[in-house]
């Protein structure tokens, strides 16, 4: 069994009655709603940015609410040069292909592709997607660095597919060096610069990346003490999948075969994913080239045993080997300076809410929530405050090249 790139996102049949507002072209929808009318001006004053949106059919518009833009106008105000650039950027990262109502969100995460095709911010093909889920009865949208949106008024219909009205504007995910670092895993950043891999896994296409963490390096620094930068690139080319995006959704019982050649084994079991006895404990981080998974433990190529979701701690897939004081691979890394806590949390149970994988070619998961209805925000985060401009592109530095 293969791992799906994309966990297809059920695309709603035809809806009758969902709102009177059907028969609007996408400009009369948003400026006809008080809550869009920060849209509306950002959209007249770029409106080469625009593009073919306003005659856009068969989309679905994640539309930043006037407190989301707010956040964000000093962003855009800073930009030297292409402003246009970074608004149509921003503009095709919020515009899905494929018309997806609210009651089509579930437990259940899943990807649609979004219309940023621009290789400067993604190399996923197809574009690159944004995570959709439901958490309690608020429908999520999940964008660079795990930030999430929050709908909070959804299923606007106009001409050409359908609006829903989120509180903060989604972040365009950066590419494997700004993640990472990022994500505080400086030492899996510091081994890839020592191996010369860094401009390999920033330009990739269609990548799954399985991130250890600093303490799983840690545990094994005595194996790690005389390692050559050979022996050490084979090793980290073990734990990335190359031309396959595996979204948590869409991981399964498999074997894959890895960059370097050797297979790894993928195992659910009571929630829990193990990559060989590695555990996923924190999944779904969107880079401009695919995803990453942080895992608790390094991978061994010479060792393919599997987990058991009864023990308890990280395993090590190197025999005798012991931790160190000093984490490896991270002298001359800079640790990053805020730490975005939905990137460092770590879960036991990254499967918890599905149980079990769409087969290819079948249906995505059952429907739930909105039913159409306006989501609450109750029990959700409202992101507030000013947004950077490398936090808006997640952590990378794009405005050095424009």
């Amino acid at each position: 069994m293969q791992i799906k790139s994309i966990l297809p996102v059920v695309l709603a049949a035809a809806v009758s009655a969902q709102n009177s507002t059907g028969t609007m072209n996408l400009t009369s929808l948003i400026s006809s709603n008080s809550n869009l009318t920060g849209l509306a001006t950002l959209l007249k004053t770029y409106p080469d940015a625009v593009g073919g949106l306003a005659n856009a059919t068969n989309v679905t518009l994640f539309a930043p609410s006037n407190q989301a833009l707010q956040a964000v106008e000093s962003v855009l105000g800073s930009a030297n040069g292409n402003t246009n650039g970074l608004v149509a950027a921003l503009l095709s990262y919020h515009t899905l292909e494929g018309i997806y109502y609210a009651s089509n969100i579930s437990s259940t995460p899943q990807f649609p592709h979004t219309m940023l095709n621009n290789t400067m911010y993604s190399n996923v093909t197809g574009g690159q997607v944004v995570e959709c889920r439901l958490e309690g009865s608020t429908a999520e949208i999940i964008s660079g660095l795990k930030s999430i949106a929050n709908v909070t008024q959804a299923n606007l219909n106009f001409t050409g597919g359908v609006v829903h009205v989120i509180d903060s504007v989604l972040q365009i995910p950066g590419n494997f060096s700004s993640v990472a670092q990022n994500a505080n895993l400086t030492a899996l950043l510091g081994a890839v610069n020592a191996t010369n891999l860094t401009s390999t896994l920033d330009g990739a296409s269609d990548i799954t990346i399985f991130a250890p963490s600093n303490d799983a390096f840690q545990n094994i620094a005595s194996a790690l003490g005389n390692i050559t930068a050979t022996q050490a690139a084979t090793v980290l080319e073990y734990h990335v999948i190359n031309g396959t995006i595996a979204y948590s959704s869409s991981l399964a019982n498999t074997t894959i075969k890895t960059l370097g050649g050797a297979n790894l084994t993928i195992t659910i079991e009571n929630g829990t994913v193990f990559v060989n006895s590695a555990r996923v404990v924190n999944p779904d981080i969107l880079m401009a080239g695919g995803v990453m998974h942080i895992i608790d433990s390094v991978l061994n190529p010479a060792n393919n045993a599997t987990g058991n979701a009864t023990e308890s701690g990280a395993a090590t897939a190197y025999s005798g080997a012991s931790s160190g004081t000093a984490v490896p691979f991270t002298s001359g890394v800079p640790t990053p300076t805020t730490t975005i806590v939905d990137l460092v949390t770590s879960t036991t149970q990254v499967a918890a809410s599905y149980s079990s994988v769409v087969a290819a070619g079948g249906s995505a998961a059952s429907t739930a929530g909105a039913g159409g209805k306006s989501s609450s925000t109750g029990g959700a985060a409202m992101h507030t405050g000013a947004v950077g401009a490398a936090a808006l592109f997640g952590g990378a530095a794009f405005f050095a090249n424009v």
